[in-house]
């Protein structure tokens, strides 16, 4: 191994130390009596041509552009060429011994083919007295002379003024060679011998698109030829051991001439401050690309670990005041033990849903986070300050707690820690902290506004839903609500069981195009109106047209309200599914405004089908008329009414949906709480981005015992009889405390409908279910009002005393007339007989 030059030596071989250099042997006369082969090759002339003769003789004229050294030397370059003997005899002349002992010209010398060539000559060596045996006088090439100067001027000016840092390496990559930028940089003049990963310490190579240590680095480089550029390289130096710095360093491949070779040239520079400030830019930059990216405070905390660990930090932790997760406005001065733990470093994203499962943290008083908390600033624990506090080993740790301030609230404390690399936050690190919390507390606070709004618009939401389903004889029911948890927020999908008389019920699910409290508002106002129409026992077509008339009604009243548009009506758009079931037919009648058809289950064959439900439009849409389609339900059919948030999926087609939708209600003697559960689990496996309404109706009629109808004629004695036939099969049901208001009831609807029914019979029917119902129908269209008589009215008190009397009452109209019904409760009511003297 060959010793490494000292710094800022380039080498001390002589100027004309190049391969193509010659050797001239003078005697003391300056006659040529020794002609070199290097020689022979530079000027042409054979030893026979030149041996005893002058080296004058050779020389064609003076130096016409003399060594400015030499001129220097000799008190200034000469003014014209001197004569050639001049010239020669001036550079065999002895110097002074105060001058440098090697003399130095450029000559004109003939070639043997008749060319002048530029030589430069130089005497390399005298005699003590000047008139020895032999001068030396040593003949290069000019330019390559110059060339060889010029390098090595150049390899004098890197050792020795270059910023970069240097270094050769030898072919075991071992250093050989130094320049005096690389001792500044790493503050040492020991590294003869060393390899390129001995020369700092936890030395990493910071880009995978290179082998992993240096060495094999170089290793690559000679045997491929190609250099390496800009490698990025972090390790502690020796003159700073507590902080990483970064080098860009190059590795070139050197050869000789012959292509052997000699190892690998080192070009290094410290990048520390540059490679900090693009990562920090960086972090930055990815900061704002992945944090915040959804309206989950969890998962923002966690988006702020990722980007930042372990980059930045070694751990983060992210703590927020429990009033932010409830989505309040935190108040001023809040105390360090309100906070709830959102993200640690070892146990993730925290539970947050519910109260009971979050973690609150308690600080100390004199913790960096509570001191943050109190003071609303950065506060930065040093290394040699840390402790144990909340559970640590102890070990020292450089720890930086920023808060989440937004609108001038603290919303919490994130603490960055660092305990694989000891080196405290720096002045940049602080300042790129608090713009990464800055921007991590906007996303937060942003959050936090969508839950106040969530919670509300979930409030109302359920506020507006059935909050108990009836129970009926006729039905049996089960559902599932399942709210949106993406950030669209609460939509408006709806369901609803609507009692009806004659003990029938009807059906109701819809979807409100939008979300949030609007949606959601929206859904409240249909399910109203539904109710309402419902309670008028109006047909589905018909009930869905009265519906379409008030959506594009107030669509129509919309406008500017004090110089304001209002907004979009999400009404419009809407859909809704009706259908009215009937117990004692096991007729279901059924109408779509642009809602998907329900799936029906055949009892005895578990067949899954989508009736032929035609499509009518949206509601608020107008166009073409709503149909109504009647099907025949046996005893135990199930129906499966749900919106579109249970049948489209962005994985899966609507098609392979409700063939899972069907595969699930093959099991249909299942309860149904059990199958809304395994609908639920088998079409929405993962998040729910839409509201999910699913609502599951299991169908009974009720049996012979339970209805009896008579058919009387439209005359005055149809009366009495109906009054006896109905009390005879009130006391067949065991009501017989029921017969006194049942055959008044029966004699003033019977009387009602034979003095102004137009034509046709007229029809009595009872059913007892949880109640007793007594129907009167005929052929008429006129609603009878209730009204209160006056003391001197002889009439006109018979349907006030079956108000009062029965618990509810009421008309339904059908195609071939009306029918006025009248329920009473299967226990009998005590009358209030001083309240009748009063009404009365």
């Amino acid at each position: 191994m060959s010793a490494p030059h000292a710094a800022g030596d380039a080498g001390s071989r002589g100027p004309l130390d190049v391969s193509r250099a010659g050797t001239v042997v003078l005697d003391a006369d300056g006659t040529v009596v020794g002609w070199s082969p290097a020689a022979r090759r530079l000027l042409g002339h054979e030893p026979r041509d030149v041996l005893g003769r002058p080296v004058d003789a050779l020389v064609v004229n003076g130096d016409d552009d003399a060594d400015t050294a030499h001129g220097e030397e000799g008190g200034g370059t000469a003014k014209s060429p001197p004569a050639a003997g001049t010239a020669v005899a001036d550079l065999l002349t002895p110097d002074p011994p105060d001058t440098a002992p090697v003399r130095r010209r450029v000559l004109r010398m003939r070639h043997r083919d008749g060319r002048v060539v530029r030589v430069a000559a130089a005497t390399l060596a005298l005699s003590p007295a000047g008139t020895g045996p032999a001068r030396l006088l040593a003949v290069a090439d000019a330019e390559e002379a110059e060339q060889w100067e010029a390098l090595q001027s150049m390899l004098r000016g890197l050792a020795t003024q270059s910023p970069v840092g240097l270094a050769i390496y030898d072919t075991d990559l071992r250093v050989v060679w130094t320049n005096a930028a690389l001792y500044r940089e790493m503050g040492t003049m020991e590294y003869t011998g060393l390899g390129p990963d001995e020369m700092v310490t936890d030395g990493e190579i910071l880009s995978d698109r290179y082998p992993p240590t240096l060495a094999e680095t170089m290793r690559q480089v000679m045997a491929t030829g190609e250099p390496v550029i800009g490698l990025h390289y972090r390790g502690r130096p020796p003159f700073d051991p507590g902080r990483d710095h970064v080098w860009s360093c190059s590795y070139y491949w050197l050869r000789d001439a012959a292509g052997s070779s000699l190892g690998v040239c080192e070009e290094t520079t410290d990048v520390t401050d540059r490679y900090q400030a693009q990562q920090r830019l960086d972090l930055l930059v990815r900061a704002g690309g992945q944090v915040g990216a959804t309206l989950d405070m969890a998962r923002t905390a966690r988006e702020l670990s990722e980007v930042t660990v372990p980059r930045f930090a070694d751990a983060v932790t992210v703590d927020l005041l429990e009033a932010v997760l409830d989505g309040d406005q935190p108040a001023v001065g809040a105390e360090a033990g309100d906070v709830i733990r959102v993200w640690s470093p070892h146990g993730g994203a925290a539970a947050l849903d519910r109260p009971e499962d979050r973690r609150r943290i308690d600080y100390p008083p004199d913790s960096p986070q509570a001191r943050s908390l109190a003071s609303g600033r950065s506060v930065h624990e040093r290394p040699e300050a840390a402790d144990t506090a909340d559970g640590t080993d102890g070990q020292p740790r450089a720890r930086l707690a920023v808060p989440l301030r937004a609108e001038g609230a603290t919303l919490g404390v994130v603490t960055f820690e660092r305990q694989r690399r000891r080196d405290p936050f720096d002045a940049g690190e602080l300042a790129v902290a608090d713009e990464l919390v800055a921007r991590t507390a906007v996303s937060i606070d942003n959050a936090r506004r969508y839950t106040r709004e969530h919670t509300a618009a979930l409030m109302l939401q359920h506020s507006l839903l059935p909050r108990n389903l009836p129970e009926l004889s006729g039905v049996d029911l089960a559902y599932r609500y399942l709210p949106a948890d993406n950030k669209a927020g609460v939509g408006g999908d709806w369901f609803d069981v609507i009692p009806l008389s004659g003990t029938r019920v009807g059906l109701v699910v819809g979807d409100v195009v939008g979300h949030g409290l609007r949606a959601a508002a929206t859904m409240g106002r249909l399910r109203t109106s539904v109710r309402a129409l419902a309670r008028l026992d109006f047909a589905p077509d018909e009930l869905l047209a009265r519906l379409d008339d008030l959506v594009t009604q107030a669509a129509n009243e919309g406008g500017a309200v004090d110089g304001h548009t209002m907004p979009y009506d999400e009404a419009q758009d809407a859909s809704c599914l009706y259908a009215v079931y009937d117990p004692v037919t096991g007729r279901c009648a059924m109408a779509s405004a642009g809602h998907h058809a329900p799936a029906l289950v055949d009892p005895a064959t578990g067949a899954v089908t989508f009736p032929d439900l035609p499509a009518g439009p949206a509601l608020g849409l107008g166009g073409l008329p709503f149909e109504t389609v009647e099907l025949s339900l046996p005893e135990g059919s199930v129906l499966a009414l749900f919106t579109d948030g249970l049948v489209q999926s962005r994985e899966r087609g609507l098609d392979e949906q409700l063939d899972r939708l069907g595969s699930v209600l093959t099991e249909h003697r299942r309860p149904l709480d059990a199958l809304c559960d395994r609908a639920v689990a088998a079409l929405l496996p993962g998040s729910v981005d839409d509201d999910v309404a699913l609502l599951l109706v299991r169908t009974h009629t009720l049996g012979r015992d339970q209805v009896a109808g008579w058919e009387l004629t439209a005359d005055p004695e149809a009366v009495s009889f109906a009054r006896a036939v109905a009390t005879k099969k009130v006391g067949e049901w065991g009501l017989e405390e029921l017969s006194f208001t049942t055959e008044l009831v029966v004699s003033e609807l019977v009387t009602n409908a034979v003095r102004y029914a137009s034509s046709g019979p007229v029809q009595l029917r009872l059913i007892r279910d949880r109640t007793l119902i007594c129907e009167v129908s005929d052929s008429g269209h006129t609603s009878p009002n209730l009204r209160r008589a006056r003391s001197d009215d002889e009439g006109g008190r018979g349907l006030f005393l079956v108000a009062r009397m029965t618990q509810q009452w009421g008309t339904r109209y059908t195609p071939t007339g009306k029918t006025i019904w009248a329920e009473q409760p299967l226990t009998p009511q005590e009358l209030d007989l001083d309240a009748w003297d009063d009404d009365l």
